[in-house]
């Protein structure tokens, strides 16, 4: 009997990724490389294993035995080698989740005659190496090129720039450049993970930049956690992007953050957990209420967790005209009074919020209301608490993974029923706010992103659904919806415009904004 340890769901590493391929090794035999057109359905925990079998009948049946007894659902199979006495075959197989995993590459190690190799996870395995790399406008094939795009020729660019600045816009990448910047305190929903773990998902955010906004964007990881330092450091960096997108940022934190840089710089500062959340909420409250037939300033609205994003979502709705705002955190009821005093201290929030001296519960909140913004954690509303709602109410529950309602249950006691996950409809997701935003201001080098501008964008995300084919079950158009970004960029760069922030004149063929 001869067992190998397992490698673990981590996979081994090669230093030689070409295009867009992830190579990794599996073993001194060979490479196998993943493309991206070889993914396939998407699951979150496939392995791919390498196994060393003895050559002789019954063996793959074992292993079959062994992952339909575990309930690890088989996929491909393929030999890589074979000998007289031995074989290698990579086989590909999914799992509950990472425990599961482990305890399945045990019991294949434990196999008589087979040995596991290695183990790779395809979601790291489209990790390998990073996610991104940067790319020359110019091949620099001659000396003669070098000369021009590097010393001697790019003295004079240098020079030209040092007596007018604003042509760094025209004679650098800086018009089209955002820097995306975490310090990794909370990253996704996983908490304070610091800035190496925050690099990954920075990666993530910056590809969606570039793909789905041609916007080249770039992840800035600082190695701190004070906010007047994390300040510097982004000012410090400034005078080489078009733009700054905070990230991961945690609460309250975040807001001195992006005041402090609004404040200090030229160029435009958004948080976009507070704002892109925000700006997409809108736009789909914006057609649960066209599907249901009622207005903004009449809806009784109970938005649930006042962190960033909570936050940001009721200082949207009261600028969009929302009247009747009720805000509960743990501690129960601590943000109402008349809509004219909200508006008032809107602009920071937390002066109106009452921490110490909540007045309800958020069943006494919901009693009544219209609609129920949930952006706080899993499973503290009920059946129960959503029928003492009004009967065609919108529920959205934006909690990820777990909303704050089940979806079955959600979805069978509201008229409209969203969620932050991608796997029910009506998918709240800010990747649909932030890449035409920022390619709306970029494209005016404005100075800001300011209401006039994240409003605009609401409206062009919601309108980008025509009348008539809004429903219940669609209510916000898809990420890979090809008229969002180019509607929301043009939306907020007319508003940047009528704003007075925008320092480049309008295209005389750009249309106006929607109603």
């Amino acid at each position: 009997m001869s067992h190998g340890a397992a490698a673990g769901l981590f996979p081994q590493t090669s230093n030689s990724p070409t295009n867009d391929r992830f190579v990794v090794g599996f073993s001194e035999e060979g490479e196998t490389a993943v493309s991206m057109s070889e993914i396939g359905p998407y699951s979150n925990y496939r392995l791919t294993v390498r196994l060393e079998l003895a050559n002789k009948p019954g063996m793959f049946a074992q292993v079959a035995a062994l992952l339909a007894e575990e309930q690890a659902n088989l996929g491909a199979v393929d030999l890589v080698s074979a000998t007289q006495t031995r074989m290698i075959r990579d086989i590909t197989f999914d799992v509950q989740n990472e425990e599961h995993g482990e305890k399945v590459l045990a019991r294949l190690n434990a196999l008589p005659d087979v040995t596991v190799l290695s183990a790779s996870d395809r979601i790291f395995l489209l990790h390998l190496g990073g996610k991104i790399r940067v790319g020359s406008k110019v091949p620099i094939s001659t000396r003669n090129v070098l000369s021009m795009v590097y010393t001697p020729g790019v003295g004079r660019v240098s020079r030209a720039i040092a007596k007018e600045k604003s042509k760094v816009y025209t004679f650098t990448s800086k018009g089209n450049s955002v820097a995306v910047v975490s310090d990794g305190s909370a990253v996704l929903g996983l908490g304070n993970l610091g800035p190496e773990a925050a690099l990954p998902v920075m990666e993530g955010k910056v590809m969606l930049f570039k793909e789905l906004a041609g916007i080249d964007a770039w992840p800035i990881c600082v190695s701190t956690q004070e906010p007047d330092a994390i300040v510097r450091i982004v000012q410090g960096i400034a005078p080489g992007f078009g733009g700054i997108n905070l990230e991961d940022i945690s609460a309250p934190r975040c807001f001195e953050i992006e005041q402090k840089l609004k404040q200090s710089l030229d160029i435009p500062v958004m948080h976009d957990d507070q704002h892109g959340t925000a700006v997409v909420l809108l736009a789909a409250l914006t057609n649960a209420l066209r599907v249901t037939g009622k207005r903004l300033d009449q809806v009784r609205i109970v938005v649930n967790g006042l962190g960033a994003a909570g936050t940001a979502c009721c200082r949207i709705l009261l600028a969009a005209g929302a009247a009747h705002v009720l805000g509960c955190d743990k501690e129960g009821i601590i943000l109402r009074g008349e809509a004219e005093q909200l508006r008032a201290c809107r602009a920071d929030l937390r002066a109106c919020l009452t921490r110490d001296h909540p007045t309800g519960t958020l069943r006494d909140a919901l009693r009544g209301a219209d609609v129920f913004i949930g952006l706080s954690v899993g499973n503290v509303v009920t059946a129960d608490d959503l029928d003492v709602m009004v009967p065609d109410r919108i529920v959205f529950a934006l909690a990820n993974p777990d909303p704050e309602v089940p979806p079955e249950v959600g979805s069978a006691h509201s008229a409209i029923f969203a969620t932050g996950r991608s796997d029910y409809p009506n998918q709240i997701n800010n990747a649909l706010a932030f890449p035409g935003i920022f390619r709306g201001a970029l494209d005016v080098q404005a100075s800001e992103i300011n209401e006039a501008m994240k409003l605009a964008a609401a409206q062009a995300i919601a309108h980008v659904i025509p009348e008539n084919t809004l429903s219940e079950d669609y209510i916000i158009p898809s990420v890979f919806d090809k008229e969002v970004v180019p509607q929301v960029a043009r939306a907020v760069a007319a508003a940047a415009r009528a704003s007075g922030v925008a320092r480049r004149r309008a295209k005389v063929d750009e249309p106006p904004l929607p109603e």
